[in-house]
């Protein structure tokens, strides 16, 4: 009978940063289908998928002394090296990003397979407190986050000024932050 193990946030940025193996496995087994599914998001090929995540674990397991977790928690920290590793891997070959973003949320990896319901509840409080903002808001947070998009892609795809989409933008963030907060 194997135990399983498992690490409080915490417990797993304290072994992450003792460069404990044992926490890096942990970390892949646990976050890893999660990960892939923010990659799977802006990148539509499955190897190159495959490659970024591969690239991410090691940014993070690199990067890991960085983290401070007075600014996000590890899971928030995770996705944006994810999603940044994504949108950085479509630009980095010269490939027009709005023809490489996938619109279609059927291709998403599907995190349930994997059974990671405690990271994925995470994913569902977010886009239900995202749906719980005005519109205006929610449309930009869905293409920054879900989607990929910069702010100047945001602005000529709204046609609205840069301007704009820079405040809107760090308003919804507030908005989200003051609903994770309380």
């Amino acid at each position: 009978m194997s135990v399983t193990t498992k690490y409080s946030e915490e417990e797993l940025v304290v072994l992450l940063k003792q460069r404990l193996q044992s926490a890096f496995n942990y970390l892949y087994d646990n976050y890893s289908a999660t990960l892939y599914g923010v990659i799977r998001r802006t990148v539509q090929d499955e190897q190159i998928a495959q490659d970024v995540l591969q690239e991410v674990f090691v940014k993070i397991w690199n990067s890991i002394e960085s983290y401070d977790p007075e600014k996000a928690r590890i899971y928030t920290w995770m996705i944006n090296i994810a999603r940044n590793a994504s949108i950085d891997k479509l630009r980095s070959k010269g490939e027009k990003m709005q023809s490489k973003i996938q619109n279609d949320d059927s291709v998403v990896y599907d995190k349930e397979a994997d059974g990671n319901i405690d990271i994925q509840t995470d994913a569902i409080g977010l886009w239900k407190a995202v749906e719980g903002l005005k519109p205006e808001y929610a449309t930009l947070i869905n293409l920054a986050y879900h989607k990929g998009f910069t702010q100047n892609e945001i602005s000529e795809k709204l046609a609205i000024p840069l301007g704009t989409v820079k405040t809107r933008m760090r308003q919804a963030m507030k908005l989200l932050k003051e609903h994770f907060s309380t």
